[in-house]
This record gives C-alpha cells, structure tokens and sequence, in this order.
C-alpha cells in the first residue's frame, strides 16, 4: 500500500497519465493527483517523475517497502525541505515551518549562509539559514528507510548542441511544443488570470492563451513604470487588464510578512512589488500563469552576450545572476568570516558536469542549478501561496528546455538580441515590437525610494540595532549607508541585502 504524505503542485499531463494508468478522469483535482502520484509510483517506482509534466513536490508511504520515497520535480519549482532530529526521526514538508512545529526541531541559526547570501542575495544550495534544515535539491529524490537516508539524482540539465537547423526551424519547434503544453495548463471549467509585464515572455503566453484578464503592477513614477506597455500589449490582444499601482508606503510596509512568508531572507527587491501583485490578483482569481524559466533556458539576460569574453575564466567567479558582495567587504562587515566559505564552491560541480560546452551554455546551466531555484521559483511558490493564489509557468516545462538543450547558442543571443530563437517564435503571434522588444527587466525604484528619509527609517533603525550588531561591525554596514544616501546608488543592493536579513532574522529568531 502506498500512501500520499506529502503533496503540492500541478501535474500538466493529467489527462494522458489517467489514460496511461487507469484513472478515472472524472474525479476531482486532488483525487485524481493523489491517484497519479500513488500509480505512477507503483508502475514505474523511482522513474516516475520521467513521465510527468508540471510543477510538484511530494512524500509517499511505502508500506511494503517500510520506507519513505521524497521527490522534487525537475526544476525545484516547488520546494521541499528535511531535517534529521537528534533522536533520528526524519522531519520533512514543503514548507520550512512545517519541519519546525514538529517535536525533535530544535531551531538554530546557521550563521554561514549569511556569508553567502550577502553575495548572492538568495539562499542557494542544499544548506538553509536553519541548521539541520536541508533542501531536496531539484531532479532528486530522497528514501528514508531504517533510519538510513539516500539520495538520488534522477534529472540535470544537459546540453547537447545541434547545428543542423535553421533560426526558422528552431522558431517553429518552440512554438509548436508551446501549441502542446498551453492546454494542459489548465482545465476547461478552470478560471485563471496572467502576469503581464512589457516583456515578450508574460505578452507570448499571454497571446497563446484563452486568458480574458491579465493582472500588472505599476509604480507612480513613470519612467519605472512598466504597465503601460503591458496595457497597450492587452489592448493588442484583445484582453482585458487589472492594473495595480504600488506605492513606496506600502511597498516598504510589506516588508516582515515577505520575509515571514518567504521562510528564508531574500534580498531580490522584485519580490516584494510580486507579494503585492499576488495579493492583489488573488481578490478577483485563484489561479495565475506566468512567464518564468524562458530567460534562463533560451538566453535572455543582457549578460549572456559577455559569454564568449569570460570563457574559461567563468568557473573561477560566475555563481550565478547576482553577485554583490565580493569576500573582502564581506571580511570588513562581518563580526564573523569563514575562510572556508565562498559562493564559487557552490558551482564547482555543475561546471565539472559542464566541462567542454560553450560558455553560454555554462552560464545557463548554472543560473538553472542555482539561481531559477534560489531565488525565482522561491519568490513565486511563496508568495503566491502566502497570497492564496495558484501560479503555473506554462515556460518552465522538460519539453520546452529540451528544445534549449539542443539549440546552439547563436540562436539565443548575438552582439544585437537576446533570446532570438524564442522572440522569434513569439513573433508569430506578437507585434514585433513587442516580440524584439529590449529586456528591461521587473523594475522597481527602490534605488531612489530607500534614500528618502520619509522611506527608509526601518532600514535606519535596523543598521543601528543589537540584531545587526550581533552580526555586523556597525560602523562599517552605516558607512555603505551613508555612502548610498550620499549619492552611491549603486549601493543599495548592498543596503537592501543586509536590510533584508536582518527583518528575516527578527521575523524569525526575535519575534517568535
């Protein structure tokens, strides 16, 4: 007998695997899903991720076996965490807080993964900010069985070039395989809303969906604002738009339950504009689609076309989209420094699996190991689940990296584009305008509203704190302060990262 002890997702191929198994199609969304998990199990045991599509994290029961069987899909879209009590009991769930309210947690800070996270601005890797707490990475599975825990890799990401077709061919298979996924996303009776940004990710799934209502978040400052071109995109389409404006007041007020809700500190300002538009889609819908994975698969950020010029060298300081902090500012600002701790060590195996191929390609592997599950796929299951709202990437699918995994990399970036077999796909049905519209990325003018005094005096408060003494040499994070307000924008990463922890820490180990 095997039973579902854990679950969260979607699985997009619903309907082939009731066929395929023997499943009445009839029953409802968690009937079905837990019936598909159980006989998938059954039928192809630890190869059953192989054969589905979507979004998931899950913990079965073998009854039989007297033994535990974990798994996260292949990209980690949805999270799942471990912990092994001292008395040797395994704790485990998809949220964080789940393993804490359990007997036999004890909690702990685990103060190295500051050193990291003042680099990266996420918590990347297995370890977490809660000693003994462990990630399942993605394409893994766990077993748990007579006190003895295993873990397997059952996916990664591989490259595998193919020069034999054109930048048209390359276009058409994308969009084909996109004509395939798009209707597993949701159900007929299912009502559901999309992201829009100006972006030709959130404007193609959006243009290749039956969505009447896309949702996109605005700021009062024009030259940041961004819903504009997402409201001309909806016009286009023939689709209605919500937009909501985000003020520096609210966005700043936010602040403690992003950190709460994101169990983790993360320092990605983007995240909080997200948590708001979350909150506010989920007023008028439960489920959202959204365009995350394209940029990491298909070559979308600007920085991809420097790839050719740091070649081999990128294995010796590229861990992924941010890297902030470098080890000497670290060794100034931080009370304590762990020579032995450096972000590069978190990379070095995926550039010894990605030995030989080209430098883009490396760049990609990485940001998708590292980066997609650190910090995007984290901010998005978190607050929308914080938010109570469902989101579904129709882009972040095996099908659609399987084509990036064969596509060369001239055909996702040159000296002009980026992304350019996937823009060229979307032109199909997009404007070209939008479709070769320039990357501008999700925009917030924290940059300028953290410098105004009628903004910032948390981030004052807190600089000046026992919590940040307890971990910073004061004078030295007040001095990147002062510096930022001084005129040094672009400090205010910096600032925003410390900032960021030290909420999460309150949240965490003050408050509760």
């Amino acid at each position: 007998m095997i039973k579902v002890k854990e679950y969260r997702g979607h699985i997009r191929n619903w309907e082939a695997l009731c066929e395929e198994l023997g499943i009445d199609k009839s029953l409802t969304r968690e009937e079905r899903e837990e019936a598909i998990l159980i006989r998938a199990y059954e039928t192809w045991k630890y190869d059953m991720a192989d054969h589905m599509h979507g979004m998931f994290a899950f913990a079965l029961w073998d009854e039989a076996e007297q033994q535990l069987f974990c798994l996260r899909d292949q990209f980690g879209t949805k999270p799942f965490y471990y912990y092994v009590t001292e008395d040797g009991r395994l704790l485990y769930g998809t949220m964080i807080r789940q393993i804490m309210e359990q007997p036999g947690f004890v909690k702990e800070l685990n103060d190295k993964m500051l050193q990291l996270f003042l680099s990266l601005t996420y918590v990347a890797g297995e370890e977490t900010f809660f000693k003994g707490v462990k990630k399942l990475l993605p394409g893994r599975y766990l077993i748990w069985k007579d006190g003895e825990l295993k873990i397997e890799r059952y996916f990664r990401p591989e490259f595998h070039p193919d020069d034999s077709k054109t930048l048209e061919e390359w276009a058409d298979e994308i969009h084909t395989t996109l004509q395939k996924v798009m209707p597993e996303v949701k159900t007929k009776d299912e009502h559901a809303e999309s992201f829009l940004s100006g972006g030709v990710d959130s404007s193609y799934v959006l243009a290749m969906s039956d969505i009447e209502m896309a949702d996109s978040c605005g700021y009062e400052e024009e030259r940041f604002d961004e819903s504009g071109l997402a409201a001309e995109t909806a016009k286009l389409l023939g689709r209605k738009i919500s937009r909501a404006i985000i003020s520096p007041e609210e966005y700043f007020e936010i602040v403690p339950w992003v950190m709460y809700n994101m169990e983790q500190p993360l320092a990605d300002a983007s995240a909080i504009v997200f948590a708001l538009g979350c909150k506010a889609t989920a007023q008028h819908t439960k489920i959202c689609y959204s365009g995350e994975g394209s940029d990491e698969f298909f070559g979308g950020y600007n920085m991809y076309r420097n790839a050719e010029r740091y070649g081999d060298n990128l294995k010796t300081f590229y861990v992924g989209n941010t890297n902030i902090m470098k080890e000497d500012e670290k060794k100034r600002i931080l009370k304590n420094y762990y020579d032995d701790v450096l972000p590069i060590q978190l990379a070095e195996d995926i550039y010894k699996e990605n030995e030989g191929l080209d430098p883009l390609s490396k760049m990609s592997d990485v940001d998708i190991q590292i980066w997609l599950e650190g910090d995007i796929y984290l901010n998005v299951d978190k607050m929308s689940e914080a938010a109570g709202l469902e989101i579904r990437m129709p882009l972040t699918d095996t099908r659609i990296f399987d084509i990036a995994s064969r596509m060369p990399s001239k055909y996702k970036v040159n000296e002009e584009q980026n992304k350019v077999a996937f823009r060229t796909a979307a032109a199909k049905v997009l404007p070209e305008e939008i479709a070769f519209r320039k990357k501008l990325g999700f925009i917030v003018p924290i940059r300028i509203w953290m410098a105004d005094e009628r903004y910032n005096q948390d981030v004052q408060k807190k600089f000046h704190s026992d919590i940040a003494a307890k971990f910073f040499n004061l004078d030295e994070i007040n001095a990147i302060f002062d510096d930022y307000v001084g005129g040094n924008s672009d400090n205010w990463r910096k600032v925003w990262t410390i900032y960021t922890f030290l909420v999460w820490y309150e949240e965490y180990f003050v408050k509760r």
